[in-house]
C-alpha cells in the first residue's frame, strides 16, 4: 500500500494531484486545512492537505508474491505514513482465496483509517489552540497600540502586557483580556492619597514644582475643600517672593476663605510660624516655582522643607499633564533628591493623552494624589480616579 500527502490551494486541486500520482483508484483518507504560520500568516491564505492511499499489491497474484515483507527490507519513503506494525499474513492466509486476502487488506485499511481519524482530531485540537493563541495576540496587539497612542512608555506597556499575557486563557474573549489589563493598570496606579486631617496634630503641607504648573491655584482649591468640606482649620503660607502676583493671588483666596496667610522670606522664620500656627489642622505652603536644573534653587526649597520634622510634614510635587515626558523625568529626579513626595497632575483638560500619569507613577513609585482640570475654585479638582484613568488609557470614555 502506498500512502501519500498532497497540498494545494483547494481540495479539488489536491485530489487531482493525488489521482495523477497514484492513479484513478486512489482513495482519499483524510482532508485537512493548514493555516499559514509566522509573521506573514496575515497575508497568506490557508491551503488544503489530503492523505490518499492505493493498494499497490491488488493486481499481483497472491501465489507469486510474498505479502509478509518486512519493513526493514524496504527503503522508507518520507511521504508515506506507515502503520505501527507491518502488514503480516500467516501461511494459512497466503493459501486462502484472493477474497480473504482482500478482506485482510480492508481490515488493515480500516485500522489505518481509525488511526488517521484520531490524528485528525488531535490536529484539529492543535489548530484550535493555535487559532485561539493567534486571536489573543491580535487582541493584545490592539491594546498595545492603544496604550502607545496614549503615550505610555513602551517599556511599561511591555511590562504590563507581559505580566498579564501568561495568565490569559487561550479561549479568553476580548472583554476578558481587556478586564485583566484594566485591573493590572489600576494596580500599577495604586491607591491615591490626599491630605487628611488628624486630630491634635498640625500638618505642614509643602507644594513644589516648576513654574507655570498651577501650584497656587491648586493650593487655593485644596484650602477651599479642607475648610468647606472637612471643616478643618486652615492657614496659608508662601515663600514665592519672586512673583508678587502669586503672593497677591494667594492673599485674595485667603481673604475669600477668611483664613490667615503669611509670606515667609527665609527658612529661619519657620520656627516662629510653627509656634504661631500650632493650633491649626493644616498649613499649606506655596514654594517658589524654581528651576529644577539649578542646584542652588533646589537647595533653598530643601532647607525650607526640612525645617519641619518628617512626622508633621507632607510634600506634593505638582506637575502639568501637558509637560513632555522627557522633562517630567528630569523634574521628578531633581525633586527626589530633596524629599519624598506625592504627585499632583494639573491641566488634564488641556491634553488628550494621559499616559504620563502612569509613566511617572511607575518611574518614581510615588503615591498619586489630586488631579485638576480647570481654573474654577473650589471646583475642578479631585482625587485621582484610577478606574477612570485606566479606562481612558485603554480607549474608553472619560
Amino acid at each position: 500500500m502506498i500512502i501519500k500527502k498532497y497540498q494545494a490551494s483547494t481540495e479539488t486541486e489536491a485530489i487531482m494531484l493525488a489521482k495523477e500520482d497514484l492513479g484513478k483508484d486512489a482513495i482519499v483518507m483524510n482532508i485537512k486545512t493548514i493555516s499559514p504560520r509566522g509573521f506573514y500568516k496575515l497575508f497568506r491564505k490557508p491551503s488544503v492537505e489530503i492523505t490518499a492511499a492505493i493498494d499497490e499489491q491488488g493486481s499481483v497474484p497472491i501465489e507469486k508474491k510474498d505479502v509478509a515483507v518486512e519493513k526493514s527490507s524496504k527503503k522508507l519513503n518520507p511521504n508515506i505514513i506507515y502503520d505501527e506494525e507491518p502488514l503480516q499474513l500467516s501461511k494459512e492466509v497466503q493459501n486462502t482465496e484472493k477474497e480473504s486476502y482482500t478482506s485482510a487488506i480492508e481490515k488493515k485499511l480500516n485500522n489505518l483509517q481509525d488511526l488517521l481519524e484520531k490524528k485528525l482530531v488531535e490536529n484539529q485540537t492543535e489548530d484550535k489552540v493555535e487559532k485561539e493563541e493567534d486571536k489573543n495576540l491580535v487582541f493584545i496587539q490592539l491594546i498595545y497600540n492603544q496604550l502607545i497612542r496614549n503615550e505610555v512608555d513602551e517599556k511599561y506597556v511591555n511590562q504590563i502586557l507581559g505580566e498579564v499575557e501568561n495568565k490569559i486563557k487561550n479561549d479568553a474573549s476580548l472583554d476578558n483580556i481587556l478586564a485583566s489589563i484594566y485591573q493590572k493598570i489600576i494596580l500599577k496606579l495604586g491607591q491615591p492619597q490626599t491630605i487628611a486631617v488628624e486630630e491634635g496634630k498640625t500638618k505642614f503641607i509643602f507644594f513644589v514644582g516648576p513654574t507655570g504648573v498651577g501650584k497656587t491655584t491648586t493650593i487655593a482649591k485644596i484650602a477651599s475643600s479642607l475648610k468647606l468640606v472637612n471643616k478643618a482649620k486652615v492657614a496659608l503660607l508662601t515663600s514665592d517672593t519672586y512673583r508678587i502676583a502669586a503672593v497677591e493671588q494667594l492673599r485674595t483666596y485667603a481673604n475669600i476663605l477668611n483664613i490667615p496667610m503669611k509670606v515667609i522670606y527665609s527658612p529661619t522664620e519657620m520656627q516662629n510660624i510653627r509656634e504661631e500656627y500650632k493650633g491649626y489642622d493644616i498649613v499649606l505652603i506655596d514654594t517658589a516655582g524654581r528651576s529644577h536644573k539649578v542646584k542652588e534653587q533646589r537647595d533653598d526649597i530643601e532647607k525650607l522643607i526640612h525645617t519641619v520634622d518628617r512626622e508633621y510634614r507632607e510634600t506634593y510635587l505638582v506637575l502639568s499633564a501637558t509637560t513632555k515626558y522627557a522633562d517630567m523625568i528630569k523634574i521628578t529626579e531633581a525633586y527626589s533628591l530633596i524629599t519624598d513626595y506625592r504627585l499632583i497632575f494639573t491641566k488634564l483638560d488641556e491634553t488628550s493623552s494621559i499616559g504620563n500619569i502612569l509613566n511617572i507613577k511607575m518611574l518614581t513609585n510615588a503615591e498619586l494624589s489630586y488631579t485638576t482640570w480647570g481654573q474654577n475654585v473650589p471646583d475642578d479638582i479631585g482625587k485621582l480616579d484610577t478606574q477612570n484613568t485606566a479606562k481612558q488609557l485603554l480607549g474608553g470614555s472619560e
